[in-house]
């Protein structure tokens, strides 16, 4: 089992999250900028404008297609699956492990990732289709079939997509409540996967629509249930938050020096930790998210794509900001306990 796991580490560290991955995302996204003439950017504020004013905004029913959800759901029902452990245990191990000058390279990941949500969740609605149930479906496999004319190579990424679901998405979520929940309460860790199984189920087997109508519920409540915990803490500190963002600035370009409990990181290693954790945490070119966008209903494939491009900023903008600033004036990083 140790041969394993050193396998497998040297191979996220050398080649899965090593230099060429690296400035192959980087590179993706100034090509995919370049295409679309900078429209994220450019038009930031027409993206916040249109995906603010409609946050909270009831459709009626008649403006939903048949077999399909609204946008505020499908961004909900993305948002599900990153809120949570990839805003929280991927900050906090981006700083454990990175140091602070990780979190700058979180945000160029999410930067990047605007855009590739943008254009994924686009091509998502552009190549959508009806099936033999009467609801609308869609994602990269369906766009990678239709539009590139690679069936292979869709059957491959509806294939690794799904290990990807098992392995990044349902299983470290889980462990990570479940290890919380036995650390809080001494609940023995195989009956919380057995509830949270069995909770997941009820939903799931609902479909997509049961499912949007959980998260649209849930995704909010979770989100604003937590930036207010995480000000009050800021509001407390607030002495120390000009050093925390003077502290990710320093580190980004120098490294961070043995302080504490924290070992010290390069500048190199600091961009592998913020690129890969911010990747875990808005899971942009992963494909899962434009499988729910698919199913929203909207009268252009670019007006979702503006909710693709809003759902990264929050998620990894505002909401990671907003954690690695907890951790930073805490000054808890350096704390040989928590590292």
């Amino acid at each position: 089992m140790e041969a394993i796991l050193n396998f497998i580490g040297k191979l996220n560290d050398n080649v899965i999250w090593g230099i060429p991955m690296v400035i192959l995302m980087i590179g993706t996204g100034i090509f995919l900028t370049i295409l679309t003439k900078g429209v994220i950017f450019t038009k930031f504020h027409i993206v916040m404008r249109y995906t603010t004013k409609t946050l909270f905004k009831k459709r009626d029913k008649a403006e939903i297609e048949e077999g399909a959800i609204s946008p505020f759901q499908a961004v909900c029902t993305a948002l599900a699956a990153t809120v949570g452990t990839g805003n929280i245990v991927g900050v906090a191990l981006a700083i454990a492990t990175g140091g602070p000058g990780a979190i700058f390279w979180l945000w160029i990941s999410a930067l990047i990732g605007m855009v590739i949500k943008y254009c994924e969740v686009t091509l998502s609605q552009a190549y959508r289709t009806t099936n033999e149930k009467g609801e609308i479906v869609g994602g990269p496999m369906y766009y990678i079939s239709k539009g590139m004319g690679k069936k292979w190579l869709a059957i491959l990424f509806a294939i690794f997509g799904g290990f990807a679901s098992l392995g990044i998405g349902a299983s470290v979520q889980s462990n990570a409540l479940a290890g919380s929940v036995n650390a809080t309460f001494s609940a023995p860790t195989w009956a919380i996967g057995i509830v949270v199984a069995c909770l997941g189920a009820l939903i799931f087997i609902g479909g997509i629509k049961r499912i949007a109508n959980v998260t649209e519920f849930l995704v909010p409540f979770m989100s604003i249930l937590y930036i207010v915990g995480a000000i009050v803490v800021l509001i407390i500190n607030a002495g120390q938050i000009p050093a925390a963002f003077a502290l990710i600035i320093k580190n980004t370009f120098t490294g961070t020096a043995a302080v504490g409990g924290f070992l010290g990181a390069s500048v190199m290693y600091a961009c592998r930790i913020g690129m890969a954790r911010g990747v875990f945490t808005h899971e942009a070119g992963m494909g899962s998210a434009p499988i729910a966008h698919a199913a929203a209903s909207t009268d252009h494939p670019a007006r979702q794509g503006l909710w693709g491009a809003f759902e990264v900023f929050f998620d990894s903008i505002v909401m990671c900001t907003v954690t690695a600033l907890v951790i930073l004036t805490s000054g808890l990083w350096t704390d040989a306990a928590y590292v």
